[in-house]
């Protein structure tokens, strides 16, 4: 088995289906919405008007020590964070799952006493479904919650965390809001059009100093990534009609499950590095070499909860290279991330992340964005654990001094170039994904098929 970064093997990446574990979860979820009528009429809402499963949202939610029993022989460990006397907290090390929390009394008639849901912004949620609800703590503060609605003893409450993990109710402070303001307007005002790449990653670093300088990694690293949806939403009809529709609920994008950059060989090297300053942790790679001449590095930053899928082209006598490490000169021909690079820009400059992909109901959300003119790609995987498929590719202008430049170079041709003008290029997708029994994993096989599909040369628009 190969080594991997940070003493792990490829092994350890071969992500297990948990359905003992998401059984035992939505048992108790199940419960709770049966005693509250208000988080009942939002799972229901979240089913309906986003496409979303109710599930997928919830944070955490208390059970008694008796229950613990029954989680611990589930595969949930103790997860050692800062939390009130009285709270063990558990949650599964290898699967996406809820994390519980044991406590006294963490059980009212068989469900829990307190359950907690994560949208992206508390105040949005609280705005959209409990105006008078009291938020505790200001803006800028780690982790925040509000108390929704409480029936029977069974208490809804919203939570936000600022790549934050543990349930310590810090004040935070203004000079620390003012902080965080200053990064957000960093990372929105970030320059990203550059002449030279090399130039665009250099400043791009120059800003990440800054902002972990004002607020440290993590923070930095939650506020980088919300900048990065903004860019991409701007870019892609699909994600504002559904960001639309979560925002009608107060979610956001709270669901989202990884963000796809897309990178140029010359620059990938320098992409993980500026991901590991963050605190990203290297999970697996893909060497899909000569069968679809790419690659990708799989990376999850634990406070936060975010995950890149990072694509870069591969020649077929590099895959037993570990190219987040080594930087890759540039290559002969251009394979379908290169020639998008080309096209467009590397993600981390002038063209922003490929696509988003969210958890959701997959049939659900298929059929309802139907409704909002927005057809789905065939699914590239279609299994009873892991459903995903891109929505249409959103089609950008292309710049035609790039055009001119991959023709003269011999990386399209004449009639390729003439398209590219006229037409412009795909860009963007939303993912919709679905996933159960906690898996964690991709599907390489097929994340090679929908690369290929989406190669500007031959792709053509496929849905059901």
């Amino acid at each position: 088995m190969l080594p991997t970064p940070h003493g792990k093997r490829l092994e350890d990446f071969d992500w297990p289906i948990e359905y003992g574990a998401e059984r035992g979860v939505r048992r108790y979820i199940k419960a709770f919405l049966g005693r509250n009528t208000v988080a009942r009429e939002l799972a229901t809402r979240m089913a309906e008007d986003t496409g979303t499963d109710f599930f997928d949202w919830v944070d955490h939610f208390t059970v008694d020590p008796r229950a613990a029993i029954e989680f611990a022989q589930l595969g949930f460990e103790r997860e050692n964070v800062v939390a009130p006397e009285g709270w063990t907290i558990l949650s599964h090390p290898r699967a996406m799952l809820p994390r519980i929390v044991v406590v006294q009394d963490g059980l009212r008639d068989g469900a829990p006493v307190r359950l907690a849901v994560r949208p992206e912004s508390i105040t949005d949620f609280v705005a959209k479904n409990r105006p008078d609800a009291t938020i505790t703590r200001q803006c800028g503060a780690r982790y925040r919650q509000a108390e929704i609605h409480t029936e029977g003893g069974h208490e809804l409450m919203a939570v936000e965390r600022l790549a934050e993990r543990s349930f310590h109710l810090d004040e935070g402070s203004p000079h620390f809001a003012a902080a965080v303001l200053n990064v957000q307007k960093l990372w929105r005002e970030r320059q990203r059009d550059f002449l030279e790449n090399a130039d665009g990653i250099a400043h791009a670093f120059e800003v990440q100093a800054k902002a972990i300088q004002l607020v440290g990694g993590d923070v930095a690293c939650e506020l980088f990534f919300a900048a990065e949806r903004a860019v991409w939403e701007q870019r892609n009809a699909a994600a504002r009609i559904q960001k639309r529709r979560q925002d009608a609920l107060g979610l956001g994008w709270g669901n989202h499950d990884h963000h796809t950059f897309r990178c140029s060989r010359p620059c990938f090297a320098e992409l993980i590095r500026f991901l590991v300053n963050f605190g990203f942790e290297k999970r697996e790679r893909y060497y899909a070499g000569a069968e679809a001449g790419w690659g990708a590095q799989i990376s999850e930053h634990a406070n936060t909860g975010i995950t890149v899928f990072a694509d870069v082209d591969l020649m077929p006598e590099e895959t037993g290279l570990d190219f987040s490490r080594e930087p890759l000169p540039a290559a002969p021909t251009l394979g379908t991330v290169g020639l998008w690079c080309a096209l467009h820009g590397d993600s981390l400059l002038q063209a922003g992340m490929h696509h988003l992909e969210a958890r959701f109901e997959f049939t659900a959300l298929r059929d309802q964005l139907e409704q909002h003119g927005v057809k789905t790609m065939r699914p590239f995987s279609d299994f009873a654990f892991l459903r995903q498929a891109f929505t249409e590719g959103e089609r950008w202008p292309v710049n035609s001094a790039r055009v001119e430049q991959l023709q003269r170079q011999g990386s399209i041709t004449a009639e390729e170039a003439a398209v590219f003008r006229r037409d412009g290029a795909i860009g963007s997708h939303l993912e919709n994904l679905q996933r159960k029994g906690g898996y964690k994993g991709f599907n390489q096989k097929s994340v090679s098929a929908i690369i290929a599909a989406t190669d500007p040369r031959t792709s053509r628009s496929s849905h059901e």
